[in-house]
């Protein structure tokens, strides 16, 4: 059953990016090379989002700059290439792109390393492993206060 669920999860890199669709569906756009991971936030989040994911940073900012433009991003904070707080940077850089919000998600749980990653323009943090219905609780605040 879980290899079952692992093909159905969908990764995207430069080479098959296809896109969110025209819905008007709630889009997410999750970074996280773990495998398991990707599982189990697809699973928890395309009930209610339509979730692409891409396994690196640089795979997302490809992606961003192809148009596919999310109403928010959940972001893994070590991921290969290019880190989660390097991410938040480029993001924050480009007028186009820094109004899109930020979850970061990190095993790393220290008070230092969040302050970072909230100062840099992160939305907000949470701490792995999580509760899956505490980080969808927190992505329905932000999308609240965004009017999504």
């Amino acid at each position: 059953m879980i290899n079952n669920l692992f093909n159905n999860t969908t990764t995207r890199n430069t080479e098959n990016n296809m896109g969110f669709s025209d819905t008007a569906q709630t889009k997410i756009l999750v970074i996280e090379d773990d495998n398991y991971m990707q599982l189990i936030l697809k699973k928890f989040l395309s009930k209610a989002y339509e979730i692409e994911i891409c396994p690196t940073a640089l795979d997302a900012l490809a992606f961003l700059q192809n148009g596919n433009i999310p109403d928010l991003v959940i972001s893994d904070l070590n991921t290969p290439k290019l880190s989660g707080l390097d991410f938040i940077t480029q993001l924050q850089s480009s007028d186009f792109f820094k109004s899109i919000p930020v979850i970061i998600v990190s095993g790393e749980d220290s008070s230092e390393v969040r302050v970072r990653c909230l100062n840099t323009g992160a939305d907000d943090f949470i701490v792995k492993p999580f509760n899956p219905a505490e980080l969808e609780a927190r992505v329905r605040a932000i999308l609240r206060r965004i009017g999504k």
